[in-house]
C-alpha cells in the first residue's frame, strides 16, 4: 500500500508517515482497551467510512503497529490487536488528548461520547502523584458502557468492561455526574447527596478516585 513520504529524515516525518493519516490515531486509541472485532472497531468509530477503516488497519498492520489474531473455538472471529511497538504510542496520545482537552467544553452538535473515549479521558486525566505506589480497581458504570480501572504500583490501566474484583463501584446518574466530579464542579459530597452519582464500597475511596482523575 502506498505511504505518503515527507522526504525528510525526521522522527516526527516517519511517525507521521506510519499514523498521520485521518482516522488512524483513533483507531490506535480503540485498540488501547484492547483487542477488538473488525464490528466492534467500527460501532467505536460509527462515522468512519468503511473502506477507510480496512485500509488504515491494512496500513497498521503492515507498519508492525497492529496484529490480527484469529480466536480460539468456539468464538471463530479474529480480532485487532495493538503489537507492542503500536502500544509505545500510548504517551503520545495521551499527550495529544490533554493537549486537545483544553479546547473542550459541551459537545458539538453531532459529536458522540463512547467508551473508548471515556477510556482515554481516564487515561489523559490520570494523576500519578495521587496514588505513588498504592493498588486500587474501581468500576465506572456509564450508563450504556462500563469501564474496569486499575490502578497497581501507580500504574494505569483501562478497559472495557465490569471489573472482576473492584473496590469502588462508581456508576453516574445523570449525564454529567462524573464529569462534574472530574472538573471539579461537584464535590464528591455534593454528587452524593444531589443523586448525581452512586457508590458500592468505601465512600472514602471517591475522594481519592476524585483526586486521581482530574481535568
Amino acid at each position: 500500500m502506498t505511504v505518503r513520504e515527507y522526504g525528510q529524515f525526521c522522527g516526527l516525518a516517519r511517525a507521521l508517515e506510519m499514523v498521520g493519516e485521518r482516522w488512524t490515531l483513533l483507531i490506535v486509541r480503540n485498540l488501547l482497551s484492547g483487542p477488538q472485532r473488525y464490528t466492534d472497531l467500527r460501532r467505536g468509530l460509527s462515522s468512519i467510512p468503511t473502506n477507510i477503516l480496512s485500509a488504515r488497519l491494512k496500513q497498521l498492520e503492515e507498519a508492525g503497529l497492529v496484529l490480527r489474531r484469529a480466536l480460539p473455538h468456539p468464538e471463530r472471529s479474529v480480532v485487532y490487536e495493538l503489537t507492542d511497538h503500536g502500544r509505545d504510542l500510548e504517551p503520545a496520545l495521551i499527550a495529544l488528548g490533554r493537549w486537545g482537552s483544553r479546547t473542550m467544553t459541551e459537545p458539538r452538535a453531532g459529536e458522540v461520547v463512547t467508551a473508548e473515549s471515556v477510556a482515554m479521558a481516564f487515561r489523559t486525566t490520570y494523576r500519578p502523584e495521587a496514588n505513588q505506589d498504592a493498588t486500587v480497581g474501581y468500576e465506572v458504570r456509564m450508563g450504556e458502557f462500563t469501564l474496569r480501572i486499575q490502578i497497581t504500583a501507580g500504574a494505569l490501566t483501562v478497559g472495557i468492561g465490569p471489573h472482576p474484583a473492584p473496590d469502588l463501584v462508581v456508576e453516574r446518574l445523570n449525564d454529567q455526574g462524573i464529569h462534574a466530579l472530574m472538573t471539579g464542579v461537584k464535590t464528591p459530597d455534593e454528587a452524593l447527596a444531589d443523586g448525581s452519582v452512586r457508590v458500592e464500597g468505601d465512600p472514602a475511596l471517591l475522594h481519592r478516585f476524585v483526586e486521581t482523575f482530574r481535568f
